[in-house]
């Protein structure tokens, strides 16, 4: 088993500091260190039958067993267990479509931090009620997330809450980092990790965790097809940002990419491709009729990429996040018809 505090010898020392050392392995080390008492270490488990369709061994990361049900109650709590007494005493504040939401709200309420959070108008019900229920104060604004965070950074502005940003904040990307870390340690075979963007917090926190522990780990970045804003920047295809985002996967259906993730995954991401929301329905589908897990729209873009690139992706151990599991049971029958489109 790798040592995960060691820099990799054939990193090469430019390298080390990745990101003028505001994001390193050595930081999502350190915040490991930090989370272990306190995020669950959630299974990594494997399907043969995933095997076998995509000819190499996937392990799936079940970070919808996570405290409140996702991978972001990691990036919030280190963010949060960063501030001071007074930053904790005059509350927090975030925009969030969902998963970030709850992950700030529970750490706020163990902090004693009062946390508002604002959210689109289109999230699922699900979602609200379970950060209403850990304590926080929920504002519904617009139908994207682009909307929800303008309106929270003017409020920002006038209360002097700590703002704490869902992925464009090095403490987050290195909370969300720790899920790669936590692998790598159950199995030290990964050569691939295949991740979804919304922001890029989660991608950029895994990259600087892989390849802190070895260069030559693979990440590839996955988003819909109907919200491509880092795509379109990475594979630098020309055109304005989308008026609007139209995916099933709320999670990452993010219209502007983020300004500290963004160059960090230029450099460390070696590729990102596109999938459809009716590629991400049937792997939505593909969980629950056969591994009997609820997988979120983010979470199972990955997986979709992996089912629509597997002669692409040269992979013998392949590592994918179950990012959430957080879905609105109303929404299966949509998640069916588009599913069922696909298979036409």
């Amino acid at each position: 088993m790798k040592q995960l505090h060691k820099i990799n010898d054939r990193v090469e020392p430019e390298e080390r500091g990745i990101i003028g050392d505001l994001l390193t392995g050595e930081k999502v080390y350190q915040a490991l260190e930090r989370l272990t008492p306190i995020v669950h270490r959630t299974p990594l488990i494997t399907s043969e039958t995933t095997n076998r369709i995509v000819g190499k061994k996937v392990y799936f990361k079940m970070e919808n067993q996570q405290k409140t049900g996702a991978f972001k109650f990691r990036g919030a709590t280190f963010k949060l267990m960063q501030l001071t007494d007074d930053q904790l005493k005059r509350g927090v504040i975030t925009a969030s479509a969902g998963n970030h939401a709850q992950g700030v709200a529970y750490a706020s309420t163990k902090l004693d931090a009062q946390a508002t959070i604002f959210m689109p108008e289109t999230t699922p019900y699900a979602k609200v009620e379970a950060t209403k229920n850990y304590g926080a104060e929920v504002v519904l604004v617009g139908d994207s997330f682009q909307e929800a965070f303008e309106a929270s950074m003017e409020k920002q502005a006038q209360t002097g809450a700590t703002y704490v940003h869902p992925f464009d904040d090095y403490d987050v990307m290195a909370g969300q980092g720790t899920v790669a870390m936590e692998m790598l340690r159950q199995e030290d075979r990964i050569d691939t990790f295949i991740v979804p963007i919304g922001g890029g917090g989660l991608i950029s926190g895994i990259a600087a965790a892989a390849k802190h522990v070895n260069r030559n780990i693979r990440v590839i970045g996955v988003q819909a097809s109907g919200a491509p804003a880092m795509y379109n920047l990475y594979h630098n295809i020309k055109g304005d940002l989308p008026l609007h985002v139209d995916t099933i996967a709320e999670g990452i259906a993010v219209k502007k990419p983020g300004t500290l993730t963004t160059p960090f995954i230029k450099k460390y991401v070696d590729d990102i491709v596109t999938v459809t929301d009716e590629e991400i329905a049937t792997a939505i589908l593909y969980m629950l009729e056969r591994n009997k897990t609820l997988m979120e729209g983010a979470g199972a873009a990955a997986l979709a990429a992996l089912f629509s690139n597997s002669d692409k992706i040269k992979s013998r151990h392949c590592g994918i996040v179950v990012s959430g599991g957080n879905i609105d049971i109303s929404s299966i029958p949509k998640i069916q018809r588009l599913a069922t489109n696909n298979k036409s």
